[in-house]
């Protein structure tokens, strides 16, 4: 029997109803997302600074990567929820923030390869361990929040079937990632003293990094 008129009519609404709860909560962790990462990345800096640790400075330009990815996010979502844009506007946009985080990603690639260098070989830069302990601290902090906030965004990201939220997402995996190279880089300079492992801890993410980076380029996206 043909559906009737009236059932599909309840059925559309039920979908753009539940679809507008997804986009809320989308938003809800975008804002969480943007505050979060306002926040550790100031931090990062200012103790990266402070100590001349390459893995603080590489994990404080990560968030501020992160947060250039969420605003970009944030643009992509405001959009879709007015209520008032075209599906090819929303997808244009969506095709826009993959690459544009792809693109941020091999920045930071460069400047880990550029810093990394420069530390081991130009200046041998020495790690303040004095500050290792506030580093330590943001890094156990991103590792546990990190993959929860991931969790949720992959969720929301697979039933509004958003490339841009998975995107976003892959940016706070990689910040969960960064965290334990953080937290053992920084770990380990204290207790053992070796002032190189700050540069070659941070250099073990550049594989990680570039598969990322290609991924969101090529408007793909893997967790």
């Amino acid at each position: 029997m043909p559906a009737r008129t009236e059932d599909l009519d309840i059925t559309d609404a039920s979908h753009i109803g539940r679809r507008s709860e997804d986009l809320r909560f989308a938003l809800v962790l975008t804002y969480i997302t943007i505050g979060w990462m306002t926040i550790e990345g100031a931090a990062s800096l200012l103790l990266g600074w402070a100590s001349k640790s390459l893995l603080l400075e590489a994990f404080g330009i990560d968030s501020v990567i992160e947060l250039f990815s969420a605003a970009v996010l944030l643009w992509r979502l405001r959009v879709e929820a007015s209520g008032t844009a075209a599906s090819e506007r929303v997808n244009l946009v969506e095709d826009r923030a993959a690459r544009l985080v792809g693109y941020s990603l091999y920045a930071l690639i460069a400047y880990v390869l550029l810093n990394s260098g420069y530390g081991l070989f130009i200046a041998k830069r020495i790690t303040d361990t004095h500050e290792s302990i506030w580093g330590i601290l943001i890094g156990a902090v991103a590792k546990v929040g990190m993959p929860i906030l991931a969790g949720y965004k992959l969720k929301v990201a697979a039933r509004l079937n958003s490339r841009a939220l998975r995107a976003d997402a892959i940016e706070s995996i990689t910040c969960g990632y960064l965290s334990i190279v953080l937290m053992v880089g920084l770990a380990a300079t204290r207790i053992l003293g070796w002032w190189w492992l700050d540069s070659v801890a941070a250099l073990a993410l550049i594989p990680f990094l570039i598969k990322e980076a290609r991924a969101a380029v090529r408007g793909q996206c893997c967790a």
